[in-house]
């Protein structure tokens, strides 16, 4: 069954359905799914541990596949409300078949979640039920009859799901097998993902800029809606500031070696985005492109804070 808003999609130019496709596949976005395992990665590494890449390579692979069934889903959701009349990227209006993306979604979802259980036998059974927090966090925020990201709940519901919980997941998976009730390691998941969890919320808040007067037309209060884009502006230097302090305070206590500073390779894009929302704000078409401004920062950010814990174990050596 076609969907009657996916017409201007359909019947696109060949040229501008490649720009729609390759907008709808929004393949940067996967750098938030792929962060807390990243980051897990480059801790076991500065503290000594082995990474069992089989397992790394598995919670890599199944986080993309979350985060498929999550973008589907978000899209479906959008549909049923209207609001996608407005989104031609949206996968619902480029296919017209909203069956065929549930469906997809739906499997997508399945396989994700057993590779997960297949990971959490070789390493720890609370690596299931994390994953689980997290899936459910994402459903609240976009699905029926909850649909928290439309009360300007979704900064926070992003910050749970991919900083405590996800990281705590990575941690557990990369970890040898365990099946200690009381192992989970909540303490280095919260100082580990605290502040790349930050970043990853930017991007969500960043993806509304341009189209406040969509959202707020179909009924959807984000937080950007609530408040208006030039005081939303304001806020982009904070959040970034506040995703950089979770990061230092660690290394300043003595509990992150000096090399975790790399985090400030991506301050350069963070700087990009700050001037273009101040001066921009209220213009859409100039300020749609914003979001991967914030992707950029959380890539970079996360990256370097990956390979500065990974490098600590050399610092003795000089």
């Amino acid at each position: 069954m076609k969907d009657k808003n996916a017409v201007a999609s359909l019947h696109s130019s060949t040229n501008s359905k490649r720009k729609l496709w390759k907008k709808a596949i929004k393949w940067p976005l996967y750098s938030v799914a792929i962060m807390p395992i990243i980051l897990a990665a480059g801790w076991h590494h500065g503290e000594g541990k082995d990474i069992r890449i089989g397992q790394l390579l598995g919670f890599l692979l199944a986080s993309i596949l979350l985060l498929i069934w999550e973008n589907l889903t978000n899209d479906l959701f959008d549909a049923s409300t209207g609001i996608d009349e407005f989104k031609l990227h949206s996968v619902v209006a480029l296919t017209g078949k909203r069956k065929l993306i549930r469906n997809l979604a739906y499997c997508m979802l399945a396989l994700g979640l057993a590779l997960i259980l297949i990971l959490a036998f070789k390493s720890h059974f609370a690596v299931f039920p994390l994953v689980i927090g997290s899936c459910c966090l994402g459903y609240l925020y976009q699905g029926p009859p909850f649909r928290l990201g439309y009360q300007g709940w979704g900064e926070p519901l992003c910050w749970i799901a991919f900083g405590p919980l996800a990281t705590a997941a990575a941690l557990l998976v990369l970890a040898p097998y365990s099946s200690n009730v009381n192992s989970i390691p909540w303490a280095t998941a919260i100082l580990l993902g605290a502040g790349p969890a930050v970043a990853t919320s930017l991007v969500l808040f960043c993806a509304n800029f341009h189209q406040v007067v969509e959202d707020s037309a179909h009924g959807k209060k984000t937080l950007l809606v609530r408040i208006g884009t030039q005081k939303a502006a304001e806020l982009v230097p904070w959040f970034i500031g506040l995703s950089i302090s979770l990061e230092w305070i660690p290394i300043f206590l003595g509990k992150w070696p000096i090399t975790a500073f790399l985090g400030i390779i991506g301050i350069p894009p963070a700087i990009t985005l700050i001037r273009l929302l101040k001066k921009h704000h209220n213009q859409p078409t100039l300020i749609s492109e914003s979001k991967f401004l914030a992707l950029r920062f959380q890539a970079l950010n996360g990256i370097g804070l990956s390979m500065g814990l990974a490098l600590g174990k050399y610092l003795h050596t000089f």
